[in-house]
């Protein structure tokens, strides 16, 4: 018997090589399968795209619930996000567009939001993430609506509010923000870039190591990058992807002002998923200018048994009404207790739309 180390590992890593076979073969299985669901999805859809979030959801939170490990939960979504992507990009390659250029934090979630077996599609800005959704360009589209230290991303409400996209998706990331050079140093460094909502997740950090730096916006934080890359003078605030996507050096990293800095992204598009049995339902509504009137609209959340997990003013640009709600309910619009308080809502407020309902992160 071999005692060395090399003599006990070798039996374990042949019977990892064996398990990854019959992995690689049930995949195989897999895939095959999901090209079946395609050609059927084809005879009832003349060949369009359908996306199932609410399956997706379902389907890794029953893997979930019968794990019995080691393997982590975690694990179990990152893994099969990427098998669902894989199968279905077997289907017909899925689009997505979300704010670039390459290594923002956009990417980053509609990656994890849609697993790496898409097609990018990089845009300007949230606006025309918004039109190429709407235009068949991307079949979605992911933008961020609100972060934990600066609240919401006002462009992505005001759109929101006037496209007929529908919220199919949320992701939640950690922003860690980075300070990046050319160099790797501040040297001959004369101002700091970056998007205004990561100035303000960074102004504390940046008022105490470096508050003679100009701060320039930028359209988003991979821009800050791309322009750091060609101009020395420029440091950049973004994530350690654009670092690495726009070969930029790291001279200091984790300088958001909050540790627990979060971001929350949408994900739309013109599906409207079933319910998952863990949803979210988000809605916009506006209320008479009169005393009382938000509390009075609202309470047919408590009478059913509704819970209301945000709620965000916005000032209406209409001047009929002060200001329109943003409002996520717990539960999907087709669920009773869900269906009964929207149409109260509708009944008691002056203006009324439902974004979505989606599976909840």
């Amino acid at each position: 018997m071999d005692n060395s180390l090399q003599g006990k590992l070798a039996p374990l890593r042949d019977q990892i090589d064996s398990v990854d076979e019959q992995i690689l073969e049930l995949l195989n299985q897999r895939a095959g399968l999901a090209l079946q669901v395609g050609e059927v999805k084809q005879q009832f859809d003349a060949g369009g795209l359908v996306l199932k979030p609410e399956r997706e959801a379902s389907l890794i939170r029953r893997l979930r619930e019968i794990n019995q490990g080691p393997f982590t939960e975690a694990g179990i979504g990152a893994v099969w996000r990427e098998i669902i992507s894989v199968c279905r990009g077997l289907e017909s390659p899925l689009v997505v567009a979300y704010l670039g250029p390459q290594g923002s934090f956009s990417e980053q979630a509609a990656l994890e939001q849609f697993g790496q077996s898409i097609v990018k599609l990089r845009c300007d800005s949230f606006d025309e993430v918004f039109r190429a959704v709407e235009a068949g360009q991307a079949h979605a589209g992911m933008v961020p609506v609100e972060n934990s230290t600066e609240g919401a991303v006002n462009r992505t409400l005001d759109l929101l509010l006037n496209s007929p996209l529908k919220v199919l998706g949320e992701r939640s990331l950690n922003i860690h923000h980075c300070l990046m050079t050319q160099s790797g140093t501040m040297q001959g460094v004369t101002r700091v870039m970056a998007h205004p909502q990561a100035l303000a997740q960074c102004q504390g950090w940046l008022s105490r190591h470096y508050p003679g730096l100009e701060r320039d916006a930028a359209s988003s934080n991979a821009e800050a990058a791309r322009i750091a890359a060609q101009d020395p003078t420029v440091a950049a605030i973004a994530g350690a992807m654009a670092a690495q996507a726009w070969s930029l050096q790291v001279v200091e990293a984790g300088i958001q002002d909050d540790a627990q800095n979060r971001t929350r992204f949408l994900a739309v598009g013109t599906t409207e998923p079933g319910a998952s049995g863990h949803d979210k339902t988000s809605l916009i509504l506006a209320v008479p200018n009169r005393a009382g009137a938000v509390h009075e609209v609202l309470s047919p959340l408590a009478d059913n048994g509704v819970s209301m997990s945000r709620l965000e003013s916005r000032p209406a640009r209409t001047g009929q009404w002060e200001y329109y709600f943003y409002v996520d309910l717990v539960g999907h619009r087709d669920e009773e207790p869900v269906a009964k308080a929207l149409a109260a809502l509708k009944e008691r407020s002056a203006f009324l739309k439902v974004l979505g309902s989606y599976p909840m992160q």
